[in-house]
């Protein structure tokens, strides 16, 4: 107990965690997971890099074991595993991870594919020769060091690092609360940017641009827009879509088309893609995909994807790029720590940082070299008196008793200098540099110092040749000349950034290489357009009475004959039947009218799509239904045309006009079409022209016909006048907007139908109670619904057990209209028609688009 502390301190626990949990943030934040701006490393690569340094791991000579470079990390620098630290030694050897690789790796180090390195033990290492210009003048003072975990060791804060390395490699990391993406960059177009901010550091970040005009990812592919790069220079933030490149072959032997992928976005498993886009095949989520293959070698990358028959192949393309990481997102957030401090920067601002790190490099350089100069100018010094007084000093060391007696009598000699010696005519040159002009040569005493002294008791008599004589003289002449140089070079900014301009230069010409992802600066929207997925086809869309929805192919439905039985078109529940059918294309939207007279849109692709013996899904899952809303009518639309109108008619006879522009705004919430009484539910609606005829069908055989200008153009939420008076429990089953050309086909609950032309249907005046469409009687049941046909058509008639036929018009005989009709469908005993829909000729394939609402 003698070792714990002998007092308490109370603290307050939410201060404590708040202090505690900031420098566990500050270490992670500035000590792990973000680059610095000036190098662009993190802790662990500069660690790595400087103890191959320390290990003489060059580009030049002979690989390391990678485990050996992993031990001198955690045992010197790194305070982590060496999981750690061997993961980051692999990515700065991948060639697809790093634009520009700093460690030359001789082993496994992993694939594109996702295959993990082989262990440390099997690897092998050294520094890449661009990695060398990182540490280039670290052993000239030209960056601060600290002490390592322990204190044993010293490491640099920052490397001296000659390229712009933030930029053209990019970094990414999580720290607390924060967290950088930088995108790799081409390092031509880097140091061009970084010369033109030398010429003009005014210059914008669109001038920037013209130098730097985005991302270069080592996986090259495509950026697709330029928008996101603008952000991200600007702001540093920004989002940028990067695509595949890829090409489209014909097979003219196999008369089909194969997508060639070239090129993956950066960071994108090929394996892992392959098996996304088989998985898609699969599920069915893409047809056309008739076989994939893998054909990369050590070439290049080739993925080969075969497209059927028939197929169009930029449709697959585009659902590929839509559905897999075929095209990615790459959210730019360029965060660096900036003087210590986590900084979001911009394009400039990193340029900007870097430029100043290699000025306060260049400076401290020179001021190494400086003194370095001066220190070996004094020797020479000295050695230039020692051969000019070179009797005296050899008479002054033999006279002396000891060595120290010998030194002593040197350092207090006046030493007078012979302006008649060899000396005298180098005066004229020395004159010009006169700031870096020994004393002796100024004036005619000089007193020596305690290493000058000890250059002269180590003097060599070979020194003092001739010879040895005329080098020393050149060295001190071209030292003056140097030294003058490097203090004119620190007092004139201009020339100070001519050296580093040069060295960039150099760094270009050294490195030089040329750009690999092309970026589509026309594309301005790059978000895929899902209607470009859908092939264009006419569909069946069906919906149940309990509000199950699903469209499906047209060409499932053969026509067959006149009272056939039909095939299945859903499956429902035992309480439920099919209440809608609809004929439109996958690219129409379709404006769904509900009982409580609101109005949803959709387009129909996205709409399930099912089998014929599948009950599709709830609509209530597709709209934002409230509880016992139910959709009671269906109008496909292709354009907003102007003067065109929406009539819409309820179960009661109410109808009204609304302009159809009044429904070109979609809402996610719905709006209101009709306001409806209590107890009334909109039935049908149609889109008219304003000088058309409406034509009202009843359930029990009544038809009204009358002029659209009876009824005035009102807004949406008016409630609407009479058009048809009723009988009691009768109630409006169809509207048709009637042309001349075409007959009226109805259809009774019991499968019985009939043609009638349209003059029997003579033109009466809104609200009566109209004339007899068909005879109802038990035998044929009530009118279901009425469409207006020609002879070429062909009508589909669905039952609520989910029966569906496909029946051609001119197989039903043209009869009055007091008449009970023919049979149409044969039904069973518990099985009744629930809806009819017209098909026009020319009967569509899977390519045709038919405009219902012009019908």
């Amino acid at each position: 107990m003698g070792n714990f502390a002998k007092e308490i301190i109370p603290v307050h626990i939410e201060e404590e965690l708040k202090r505690s949990y900031l420098d566990y943030a500050m270490s992670v934040i500035v000590g792990r997971a973000l680059p610095d701006v000036r190098d662009g490393l993190k802790p662990v690569h500069r660690r790595i890099l400087f103890a191959m340094k320390m290990l003489g791991n060059d580009w030049n000579k002979p690989y390391k074991k990678s485990a050996r470079i992993v031990g001198d990390v955690i045992g010197k620098y790194h305070p982590h595993g060496d999981v750690a630290v061997y993961d980051s030694i692999v990515r700065m050897a991948q060639s697809f991870s790093l634009r520009y690789t700093l460690i030359d790796g001789q082993g496994n180090f992993g694939s594109i594919d996702g295959d993990p390195a082989a262990a440390m033990r099997y690897t092998e290492v050294r520094m890449s020769k661009i990695a060398h210009e990182l540490l280039s003048d670290i052993d000239k003072e030209t960056v601060n060091y600290s002490t390592n975990y322990d204190g044993t060791e010293y490491i640099p804060d920052v490397m001296p690092t000659r390229i712009p390395n933030l930029l053209i490699n990019g970094s990414s990391g999580i720290a607390v609360g924060m967290a950088t993406n930088i995108p790799p960059h081409n390092l031509c177009e880097v140091i061009d940017g970084c010369l033109a901010y030398i010429k003009d550091e005014n210059i914008s970040i669109e001038e920037l641009m013209q130098y730097i005009p985005g991302p270069d990812f080592p996986t090259a592919a495509i950026i697709n827009g330029q928008n996101g790069i603008k952000d991200a220079y600007r702001t540093g933030q920004g989002k940028i879509y990067i695509r595949a490149k890829v090409i489209i072959e014909s097979a003219h032997e196999k008369n089909n088309e194969s997508i060639i992928i070239n090129e993956l976005p950066y960071q994108v498993n090929k394996s892992k893609l392959i098996e996304k886009i088989v998985s898609l095949i699969k599920e069915k989520r893409i047809d056309g995909i008739n076989n994939i293959r893998d054909e990369s070698d050590k070439e290049g990358m080739r993925i080969v994807i075969e497209i059927k028959k028939d197929t169009t192949s930029q449709i697959v393309l585009n659902n590929l790029y839509s559905l897999t990481q075929l095209q990615t997102t790459f959210g730019i957030n360029m965060v660096a720590l900036h003087e210590g401090v986590p900084k979001l920067l911009s394009l400039k601002d990193i340029i900007v940082s870097f430029i100043q790190h290699r000025r306060n490099i260049v400076i401290r350089r020179i001021i190494f070299e400086l003194n370095k100069a001066n220190n070996r100018i004094l020797l020479l010094e000295a050695l230039i008196i020692a051969i000019l007084h070179i009797d005296l000093v050899i008479n002054m060391i033999k006279e002396s008793s000891t060595p120290e007696e010998a030194r002593k009598n040197l350092l207090q000699r006046e030493w007078n200098i012979d302006p008649s010696f060899l000396l005298k005519k180098e005066l004229d040159f020395y004159t010009d540099q006169k700031e870096s002009l020994p004393q002796f040569l100024i004036n005619s005493k000089y007193f020596l110092n305690d290493k000058q002294v000890q250059a002269i008791l180590d003097l060599r008599l070979q020194k003092l040749t001739n010879l040895e004589k005329e080098k020393l003289l050149s060295e001190y002449k071209n030292l003056i000349i140097y030294i003058s140089d490097l203090n004119q070079t620190l007092r004139d900014s201009n020339k100070l950034m001519r050296v580093i301009r040069n060295e960039l230069c150099y760094i270009k010409e050294i490195y030089r290489d040329t750009r690999r992802t092309q970026i589509n600066i026309e594309v301005v929207d790059t978000t895929i357009n899902i209607e470009n997925l859908v092939n264009q086809e006419n569909v069946v869309i069906t919906l149940s009475h309990q509000g199950y929805v699903k469209y499906q192919p047209l060409t499932d439905y053969e026509a067959q004959h006149r009272g056939g039985r039909g095939k299945s078109a859903a499956r429902t529940k035992q309480e439920d039947f099919i209440d809608r059918l609809l004929v439109a294309n996958t690219h129409d939207t379709i404006l769904l009218f509900s009982n409580r007279g609101r109005i949803y849109w959709m387009k129909v692709y996205q709409l399930p799509e099912a089998s014929r013996i599948s009950k599709g899904k709830p609509i209530i899952n597709l709209l934002p239904l409230e509880i016992n809303e139910r959709i009671t009518a269906i109008l496909p639309v292709n354009k907003y045309k102007n003067k065109k109108y929406v009539f819409m008619v309820t179960a009661r006879g109410i109808v009204k006009k609304t302009d159809l522009s009044e429904f070109s705004r979609p809402r996610s919430t719905g709006i209101i079409a009709v306001n409806l009484i209590k107890g009334d539910e909109l039935i049908g609606v149609d889109v008219t022209n304003g000088t058309d005829e409406i034509m009202l069908f009843s359930a029990y055989g009544k038809v009204v016909r009358f002029p659209e200008d009876q009824v005035r153009n009102t807004h949406r939420t008016t409630s609407g006048i009479r058009g048809i008076h009723l009988s009691k429990n009768d109630k409006v089953v169809s509207i048709i907007i009637p042309n001349n050309q075409a007959s009226i086909l109805i259809i009774t609950k019991n499968g019985y139908g009939k043609r009638t032309k349209q003059i029997a249907f003579s033109t009466k005046s809104r609200a009566t109670k109209g004339i007899i469409s068909i005879k109802v009687n038990e035998r044929n049941g009530e009118v279901v619904g009425a469409v207006q046909v020609n002879n070429e058509d062909q009508i589909l008639i669905i039952t609520d057990a989910g029966t569906l036929v496909r029946t051609r018009v001119s197989e039903i005989n043209i009869i009055g209209r007091n008449t009970q009709g023919v049979m149409l469908i044969r039904t069973t005993k518990c099985e009744h028609v629930v809806g009819l829909q017209r098909i026009p000729s020319p009967y569509p394939n899977s390519t045709q688009s038919i405009d219902i609402k012009d019908q």
